[in-house]
C-alpha cells in the first residue's frame, strides 16, 4: 500500500483535534493510553527530578505536557506538532498552566531546536510516522543532540514485532480490542489509517539505536500488544 504523504497526514490531524484532547483517556485507539501517559510522565519526573525544560515532540492537543506540568509545574515547555489546529488546541489547554511555553509548527525532522537545551524529551505517538532508516537515525540523533547531559528521552508509541507469527498474533488481538471499543467498521478504519500512515519499528531496533547513539541507560517501562513505553538517558 502506498503510504500517505506528510501533507495528507497533516490534513487528517487538522480534523482530529477533539479526538486527541482528552486528558482522562488519552487517545483510545492506543492500548493503555492513560496508563502509558502516567508511566511516561512519572518516570520522567523520577529520572530527572531537577528538570527545568521539556520538549514535547508531536504534542498533539497537549496531553503529555499537561500531565508533566501537573507533576513539575515549574517546567519551561516547548511543544512541536505538524498540525497547526492541533498546536492551537495544545496552546489553549497548556497556557493556563505555565507562562513558559513555546510552540513550533512543523515536521519534527525539520524543526530547528537548540543543542543541549532540554532535560526531558517526550515523544508520544509520533515516531511511528517515520519511514526510512535514515529518518529514524536522524531523529534519534537529533533528540540526543538537543538533550542536556543526563537528560531523558521518553517514548510512548506503536511498535512492530520482530517475528511474523508474533506480529500476526499481536495485530489480531489489537483488532479485537478495537472492535470492543467501537465496532467492525471502526476497527477497519483504524487499521486502514495505520497501514496508510505508519511505519513502526520494533523495540529492539529503537532501543539498539538509542544505545548506538550513546544513551547510557535504556529501559522498557511498559508493553501491551503493539504499544510500549521506553526510555534512554543521555
Amino acid at each position: 500500500m502506498k503510504k500517505s504523504t506528510v501533507e495528507e497526514i497533516r490534513a487528517r490531524f487538522d480534523q482530529s483535534v477533539e479526538l486527541y484532547s482528552n486528558l482522562e483517556t488519552g487517545q483510545v485507539t492506543f492500548v493503555d493510553a492513560r496508563l502509558s501517559l502516567e508511566i511516561a510522565t512519572e518516570a520522567s519526573r523520577r529520572l530527572v527530578p531537577h528538570a527545568q525544560t521539556l520538549l514535547d515532540l508531536g504534542c498533539g492537543a497537549g496531553n503529555y505536557t499537561m500531565m508533566m506540568l501537573s507533576k513539575m509545574p515549574h517546567l519551561a515547555c516547548t511543544m512541536v506538532d505538524l498540525s497547526q489546529p492541533m498546536l492551537d488546541a495544545a496552546k489553549e489547554r497548556v497556557s493556563p498552566l505555565t507562562d513558559q511555553l513555546t510552540t513550533l509548527q512543523g515536521d519534527i525532522r525539520e524543526v530547528e531546536l537548540p543543542s543541549k537545551s532540554f532535560d526531558i524529551v517526550l515523544a508520544g505517538s509520533v515516531l511511528h510516522h517515520l519511514r526510512e532508516d535514515s529518518d529514524w537515525e536522524h531523529m534519534f540523533a537529533k533528540v540526543y543532540r538537543v538533550l542536556k547531559p543526563n537528560g531523558c528521552f521518553m517514548v510512548v508509541d506503536l511498535i512492530a514485532q520482530e517475528h511474523e507469527a508474533i506480529t500476526y498474533y499481536t495485530w489480531a488481538r489489537y483488532a479485537e480490542y478495537l472492535k470492543a471499543i467501537g465496532n467492525e467498521e471502526y476497527m477497519r478504519q483504524v487499521l486502514s489509517n495505520i497501514a496508510k500512515e505508519d511505519s513502526p519499528r520494533s523495540l529492539f531496533y529503537q532501543m539498539s539505536l538509542m544505545r548506538m547513539l550513546g544513551f547510557h541507560h535504556v529501559d522498557l517501562l511498559h508493553k501491551h500488544m503493539c504499544f510500549a513505553v521506553f526510555c534512554g538517558l543521555k
